[in-house]
């Protein structure tokens, strides 16, 4: 997921628990909490004691830590109170109130974990699980409405003012702040940092997303109509036939239209194949499915 549709993710989720329920309003704040919790074990137990750091403010966060030996929990709260002040009038009050829970736990978190040993000293161990608890940690705060870091709200300001997007400059941000580890650890310990903020970034996206992640496919080919109708028989998937017309030719097209999860996609591209080997396909990711008879299945 790339930081432009992070933040979207964001904005929509505030804007559809404005008026949050009971029992919404107990599950968004129990999986924030296990969220920021996941964050915390992932710095205190595995990323900070071997000299690992993340992208954004955690990663200042780890070296200004280390440089002053004052509490990594203190930068984590002062460092984000200004992005918190920004994402309130960029986004609202409900973003804002959970980011401020989330980045609570997590500093009251990483104070509480830090006397604990950590669970490993082998660096590669540490940037792999780390990476992966850490990513857990963020997509769950993300996936509900709150955020544990100001370094995306910068990026859209940026983006506002320069010809960069969103995602360029948070690469940017994150590029200097992980090569500045060189400079205050070791140039092995930034390398290893890369190799931890990379699983933490797919973590990331798969914790939103989750593993059956919507996809959608464009099919042209002249057998349209037998590759629709064993679409919906073989897949059980319902699918749309739209009007196309060749750039070249000028002939006309049937373009078949067909929404999946990404556990489909090996089979949907078998079926196709067995009819028709030649057939063009598009496949891309959507991030959000609503409406209609497309219904994510069970997978046992």
């Amino acid at each position: 997921m790339t930081p432009e549709e992070q933040i979207k993710q964001l904005s929509s989720s505030v804007h559809q628990h404005r008026r949050l329920t009971r029992t919404a309003f107990w599950s968004r704040s129990v999986f924030l909490f296990l969220g920021a919790a996941f964050v915390s074990v992932g710095l205190e137990i595995f990323l900070v004691p071997n000299r690992i750091i993340d992208g954004g403010i955690v990663g200042i966060s780890i070296m200004a830590s280390y440089l002053s030996h004052i509490p990594i929990g203190i930068f984590l709260f002062v460092l984000n109170l200004p992005f918190l002040y920004i994402g309130y009038k960029m986004i609202g009050k409900t973003f804002a109130i959970s980011t401020l829970y989330g980045i609570a736990i997590m500093s009251i978190g990483t104070s509480l974990l830090h006397p604990v040993a950590p669970l490993t000293i082998d660096p590669l161990l540490a940037s792999v699980f780390g990476g992966i608890i850490l990513g857990i940690g963020v997509g769950l705060v993300i996936r509900f409405g709150g955020s544990l870091d100001g370094t995306e709200i910068i990026a859209i300001l940026f983006n506002k003012r320069t010809p960069f997007s969103v995602g360029e400059v948070v690469m940017f941000f994150n590029l200097f702040i992980l090569g500045s580890a060189g400079f205050v650890f070791t140039w092995d310990r930034a390398m290893y940092s890369l190799i931890a903020y990379y699983i933490a970034f797919k973590m990331i996206d798969i914790t939103i997303e989750g593993f059956d992640e919507s996809k959608s496919v464009w099919i042209i080919s002249d057998k349209f109509q037998e590759i629709g109708d064993a679409l919906m028989d073989r897949l059980g998937r319902g699918v749309t036939y739209l009007k196309g017309e060749g750039g070249f030719t000028g002939e006309d097209k049937k373009v078949i239209f067909v929404v999946i999860t990404r556990l489909e996609e090996a089979k949907l591209k078998a079926i196709v194949d067995d009819i028709d080997i030649n057939a063009f396909m598009a496949v891309g990711n959507i991030h959000d499915v609503k409406g209609g008879r497309f219904k994510k299945k069970d997978i046992h």
